[in-house]
This record gives C-alpha cells, sequence and structure tokens, in this order.
C-alpha cells in the first residue's frame, strides 16, 4: 500500500474517531500532496499526473523539517505549548515515513553509493547524492549526508 493509500485510510479513521489534532495535521499532509499535482500539471504533465512516491516522501520530509524548526523557535519563545503542537504533528507526519536509518546503515549506504558510482573526488559528489537520493529518499536526512559524503572523498 503507498503513503497515498494509508494516507487516506488514516484520514478516515481519524475522521470516525473524531481526532481532531490527528486529522488537521492529516488534511495538512494532503493539501501539501494535492498542491505538488497541481503544481506538476502546470509544467505541462499529462492530464491526471500525480507526484510520485518518491516526491510524497519528499514532501514529508520537509513538512517535518519545518515542524522541527518551528518547535525550537517556539521554545526559544518560551511558547511550550506551541511547541509541543508542532512536535505532536511530526509525529503524525513520520509514521507515513519509512524507518530512518541509523548511523552506521548510512555510513554503509554511502560508502555503496561512492563504490557504485565509482567516485573518486569531491567533484563526483552530485552522483553520489543522487544516486543516494534515488535510493533512500525519506530514510536519511541529506543536510547530514552531504558533510559525510564529501569527508569520505575529500
Amino acid at each position: 500500500m503507498d503513503v497515498r493509500q494509508r494516507l487516506s485510510l488514516a484520514l478516515k479513521d481519524a475522521m470516525k474517531a473524531k481526532e481532531v489534532d490527528r486529522l488537521s495535521t492529516l488534511r495538512l499532509i494532503n493539501a501539501a500532496i494535492k498542491d505538488r499535482d497541481i503544481a506538476l500539471r502546470g509544467t505541462g504533465a499529462e492530464e491526471g499526473a500525480v507526484v510520485g512516491e518518491a516526491d510524497v516522501l519528499a514532501i514529508l520530509g520537509r513538512m517535518v523539517k519545518q515542524r522541527q524548526e518551528s518547535a525550537r523557535a517556539y521554545e526559544e519563545g518560551g511558547r511550550l505549548e506551541l511547541a509541543q503542537k508542532e512536535l505532536a504533528e511530526i509525529k503524525v507526519v513520520e509514521e507515513f515515513l519509512p524507518r530512518q536509518l541509523t548511523e552506521d546503515e548510512t555510513a554503509a549506504a554511502v560508502d555503496a553509493a561512492i563504490a557504485e558510482t565509482e567516485a573518486a573526488s569531491i567533484r563526483d559528489m552530485g552522483r553520489v547524492m543522487a544516486a543516494l537520493k534515488d535510493r533512500y529518499t525519506g530514510q536519511m536526512d541529506f543536510g547530514r549526508v552531504g558533510p559525510l559524503v564529501k569527508d569520505r572523498l575529500g
């Protein structure tokens, strides 16, 4: 079952259970995906085209990052109730993301991508990152992976 189907089922369940906060977050996720679908159609894609699974996972990853930043800002500002709301939304969004790779798994994935792309220098970093994004979207934080790749190639 893909992410869209799981999201649809979760939305129905939240409505039935009258889980207001969860329902609100699920609707935000749905809206973000639909906005991306509409933007895709605006680029001249065929009628009825929808974003792929990898794009949906990327959207969810961005939503988690945005909420983490907001929660941090709210905590620094002493608005703990708003920070808690953001953290609760993160938990809902993360339900639809695949399991995050551990540091060891991430390091192994980086090494495998370097070997696979036959990267020899920092100039090959783009190819390595592209290979990682193709295979591990939603499973690793590419902001943290970039420096790791750079260290291995540098």
